[in-house]
């Protein structure tokens, strides 16, 4: 967890647990964002479906479901103004129908920077998450700067889609952001430690994640760095953790192993 230069960019991963409680997520997202703020974040975390969330899934989704000019984007909106970083969460979107989007936001003072609606829907281990919810376009990735770095966005089952990290390294993303759900199961915790660090070694990215706590999900939120080494964690408590991303590691590690310049294959759209 120690700043590795005069350039890194603070990386927070907030991890806690979102409730049907609207007022109650946003006011624990001010908490937090500037804790990781004090702490030095320039980027701070928060996991999926932030905005509200509830288990088992039911018909409150789309009822609590808000746009994307609605109040949790607002207010997001106005705190990272007051705290001059950049905050990423995931959201429920209203969508058409009895159907929500499962939509990660970044913004700055100003607004949205970067949005990206999940591709690929947890319909696993037991689980059917597009009977809620409407799967995101493939499309183009959108990416934000912070820092001097490219941050790129994907969400939680994504992790198991190499090809999403893939498109976020074309793109140009120095650090993939990983709002999650991630939820507990025989081998779930170290499923989502070794893809963590898989997607980093592979892409030779950063790659910072932020879960829910137990008992729902696994916690463990973390940032990697590009060899897939673990430079900040949280373990299973509600609270924020800064990692740093340095320019120089990742042009360090891209040197002595340039695997993105000595593939053969690209990535296309099924």
């Amino acid at each position: 967890m120690t700043d590795t230069g005069p350039e890194a960019v603070g990386i927070g991963v907030a991890q806690f647990a979102p409730t049907a409680d609207a007022a109650s997520n946003r006011a624990t997202i001010a908490e937090l964002a500037r804790r990781g703020a004090d702490r030095g974040a320039a980027v701070v975390l928060f996991p999926e479906y932030s905005s509200f969330f509830t288990d088992p899934f039911d018909a409150s989704f789309a009822e609590n479901a808000e746009d994307l000019d609605g109040p949790f984007v607002r207010q997001l909106t106005a705190l990272a103004g007051d705290l001059g970083v950049h905050l990423v969460a995931g959201m429920a979107e209203r969508a058409e129908g009895d159907r929500v989007r499962n939509t990660v936001v970044a913004v700055d003072g100003t607004g949205i920077v970067a949005r990206y609606r999940k591709q690929h829907l947890y319909d696993a281990f037991g689980q059917r998450e597009s009977d809620w919810i409407e799967p995101g376009e493939l499309t183009a990735p959108e990416t934000f700067k912070a820092g001097g770095l490219s941050f790129g966005l994907m969400t939680c089952y994504d992790l198991r889609f190499p090809e999403v990290g893939r498109m976020l390294a074309d793109a140009g993303a120095d650090v993939a952001l990983v709002p999650a759900e991630w939820v507990r199961g025989p081998l779930k915790e170290m499923h989502w430690t070794t893809l963590l660090s898989a997607r980093a070694i592979e892409n030779t990215m950063y790659v910072a994640a932020a879960d829910h706590p137990p008992t729902l999900g696994v916690g463990r939120s973390v940032v990697v760095d590009p060899q897939g080494v673990t430079v900040a964690a949280i373990g299973t408590g509600t609270d924020v953790v800064v990692g740093w991303a340095d320019r120089d590691a990742i042009d360090n590690v891209r040197r002595v192993n340039p695997a993105l310049e000595l593939r053969r294959y690209r990535v296309a759209p099924r």
